[in-house]
């Protein structure tokens, strides 16, 4: 990163039109360094075209996008086609081009003065001027701790390092675009440009990326529909509303308030001018052909002409609108899994599974992708066979919504058919109003499937559940394609379901409040965190200590009155965080005696290098190189060490 300067990226008086309809209508803001900034607007106001042009994928008619020379962009878009053939490890080293290219000619530069005696002439000390230069960058770079980076970035996105060797072809399209991800990162440019950069990941890799993106030394513009992700990590929103954008110096959720307001005023002022307007047109309409009122009715009509007319976007308030009927009757014990596993082939998934869900509870399923949560789903459902043992309880009907369960409809039928096909007894009388609820009214009903958006594909999958009374849902990923409101209401209508409730989803506000259990996979085994999914956030931040993986010790409730308090760590607890902490003391310290030993080196090194003619071995300078590699490599653990640290006693206090 190269930016010192205040004004980033100025775009100024920017106007694009698509089929001469304006899209952005003369728009100006700012992109500052460090700036933390949420794009929002509602589908199609031009949010991801917006990135593209500031990226320069595609051109604008008037206006200005200033750009300083050496500012470097990093866009993901929402989707892309990858095409390469490498590992996972070769194909995400790729992004230090500049780096390893740097390397290689530090390397051949070393050589050659290694073969050079001239060592007084012109040549050979620009040749040192260059290796000095070459090397500068290459350290401001981080040259030295690539392979960590790396490393921690893949981790973090949650592949395993026996990822590394596989070739990215092994991956589906969700894991390659991490890939992407993970290389636009690592790349570190002034300006990250992300587009939906959370569709692709699990809980667990999104709360990384958000302390990832919140300590980032550049400015992150993002685009989301996940509202926990832009409140944790935006400072700044910019609304593209009519053409306009609209800047709010807040966060999501205060922004959501803040265009209330700004809305209704803008409401009031137009309403106002819109009187005006009618009662000048109503002069003019009844003077208009009267002689002695010639000149007012052209002053009227002048008056008119030169009005600035008020437009102003009203909120979308439509959203679907529905309840689950009430659970039939079941026992205590809904489902109860001995001893379950799960293979594909030699492949196995999940590993004798001990599970029991009770009357009325409601759990999520978490962990990373590819853990088994929906593979867990199907077998609970009867779509997988399995090893070991599963009952259901008796009388226990399930509803089920699928990962993919927009996809499953049939192209081929309209709206109504697909509901009326499956709609039996009484119901059929009632297929047109459940179709309005989920906001299919008129000739909605009568649209092919085929033509669908995704979020209209999602609300009619999630209509024929209510089709057939469940007391047991399971839910693989129901908000996909989701609007926020519509995920809102969705979220509402679950807390008021009385059944048993089975929900797998990386979104976080979703499932805050719905789920009072969280069930974690990983390593084919699945864990029982009790609480919600922000005490389960929270339980893991003190496992992991921010990847030093090592486990805590937990009791399996919490004491609620500490958790009120101020959520104080238990005692065992306290004493495993103080024993952590001495361990990270002492690496801290050990790095910082290798660092004071490197220097002392490099320092007695460089009152040699200062006279030639001293020097007998040219391997000295290799050696000098390789010093000031490690020391580099030294402070970039020191700094990670040292952040672990402060974390941990942060944690405990």
């Amino acid at each position: 990163m190269s930016l010192n300067f205040y004004n980033m990226i100025s775009v100024n008086g920017l106007t694009v039109e698509f089929s001469g309809t304006p899209l952005f209508d003369d728009i100006s803001f700012l992109i500052n360094p460090r700036d933390r900034i949420g794009l929002t607007g509602k589908n199609g106001a031009g949010k991801s075209t917006l990135l593209k042009i500031i990226c320069g994928q595609l051109a604008y008619e008037k206006g200005q996008i200033a750009i300083p020379k050496d500012t470097t962009l990093g866009y993901l878009p929402q989707q892309m086609t990858v095409s390469d053939t490498k590992t996972v490890y070769k194909e995400t080293l790729s992004a230090f081009t500049e780096i390893l290219s740097l390397e290689k000619e530090i390397k051949r530069i070393n050589i050659e003065i290694t073969d050079r005696s001239d060592y007084e002439s012109s040549d050979y000390l620009e040749l040192i001027n260059r290796l000095t230069e070459k090397t500068d960058r290459f350290n401001l770079l981080g040259g030295g701790a690539i392979e960590a980076e790396l490393e921690s970035t893949l981790l973090g996105l949650g592949f395993m390092r026996s990822d590394f060797k596989r070739p990215t072809g092994e991956f589906s399209g969700g894991w390659r675009m991490r890939i992407e991800l993970a290389k636009v990162l690592l790349q570190k440019p002034d300006v990250l440009l992300l587009d939906e950069p959370t569709n692709h990941l699990d809980i667990e890799s999104i709360t990384w990326f958000e302390e990832m993106l919140k300590n980032y030394e550049g400015a992150v513009v993002v685009v989301s529909h996940d509202k926990t992700f832009l409140d944790n990590l935006t400072t700044r929103t910019i609304e593209i509303s009519l053409g306009k954008v609209y800047d709010y110096k807040v966060s999501y959720s205060k922004y959501l308030l803040l265009r209330e307001e700004l809305l209704e005023q803008q409401k009031s002022a137009y309403l106002n001018q819109k009187k005006k307007i009618d009662e000048t047109q109503q002069f003019i309409d009844r003077f208009r052909y009267q002689a002695t009122k010639a000149v007012q009715v052209q002053s009227r009509i002048k008056q008119l002409d030169k009005i600035d007319r008020i437009e102003f976007d009203e909120i979308d308030r439509s959203a679907i609108h529905f309840r689950f009927p009430p659970a039939p009757h079941s026992g205590q014990i809904v489902l109860e899994t001995k001893e379950l596993s799960k293979s594909f082939a030699d492949h196995l998934v999940l590993d004798k599974l001990d599970f029991i869900l009770e009357k009325g509870e409601k759990i999520a399923f978490v962990g990373k992708n590819g853990e088994g949560k929906t593979t867990l789903s199907k077998v609970i459902i009867g779509q997988h066979d399995y090893n070991g043992v599963l009952k259901i309880g008796p009388n226990i009907k399930i509803g089920y919504y699928a990962q993919n369960q927009s996809e499953m409809l049939d192209d081929n039928k309209t709206v109504f058919q697909v509901i009326d096909d499956v709609a039996t007894g009484d119901v059929r009388t009632k297929v047109r109003d459940i179709l309005a609820s989920f906001l299919f009214r008129g000739e909605d009903i009568d649209k092919k499937v085929s033509i669908l958006s995704g979020g209209e594909r999602a609300r009619l999958s999630l209509a024929k559940l209510l089709l057939e009374p469940a007391n047991l849902l399971v839910l693989d990923e129901p908000t996909n394609h989701l609007d926020l409101r519509s995920k809102e209401i969705l979220k509402q209508a679950l807390l008021h379901f009385d059944g048993s409730l089975i929900l797998v989803t990386h979104d976080r506000d979703f499932l805050d409040g719905v789920v009072n259990t969280v069930y974690e996979f990983r390593d084919k085994k699945m864990r029982q965190y009790l609480g919600g999914v922000s005490e389960f956030l929270d339980k893991k931040k003190i496992e992991t200590f921010n990847q030093l993986n090592i486990a805590t010790k937990k009791k399996a409730s919490e004491n609620k009155n500490k958790e009120q308090s101020g959520n104080k760590l238990k005692y065992e607890e306290r004493k495993e965080i103080d024993k952590l902490i001495r361990k990270a003391q002492r690496l801290v310290d050990d790095s910082e005696a290798q660092i004071m030993t490197f220097e002392t080196e490099i320092e007695a090194m460089d009152q040699m290098l200062a006279n030639p003619e001293n020097i007998e071995d040219q391997s000295v300078f290799e050696e000098y190189q390789k010093l000031k590699d490690n020391l580099d490599a030294e402070m970039h653990k020191w700094e990670k060490f040292t952040h672990e640290l402060e974390e941990m006693k942060a944690q405990k206090d």
